[in-house]
């Protein structure tokens, strides 16, 4: 099977009824050097598509809970 009949067939996967995952995921470091400083990651995935993104915060908990995602309510907040 070549490269694009797989593009062709992935791209040809039903959408709906996929499970909807929202998630806001904190991991605090553990570094001496790095003690609360941390990452932030915010996965979005369902039928409009898959979307994720990480970012290094100097505090973290703060930026999670301020974010527009966890102030939606709509996402699920995980602490590492």
């Amino acid at each position: 099977m070549s490269r694009e009949e797989l593009k062709r067939l992935f791209l040809t996967f039903p959408t709906e009824g996929r499970i909807v995952v929202r998630r806001i995921t904190v991991q605090m470091d553990r570094y001496k050097d790095r003690l609360g400083q941390g990452t932030v990651q915010i996965t979005r995935d369902g039928p409009d598509g898959f979307c994720e993104w990480k970012s290094s915060q100097s505090n973290p908990m703060e930026y999670a809970l301020t974010s527009e995602e966890y102030l939606s309510g709509d996402y699920e907040l995980i602490i590492k």
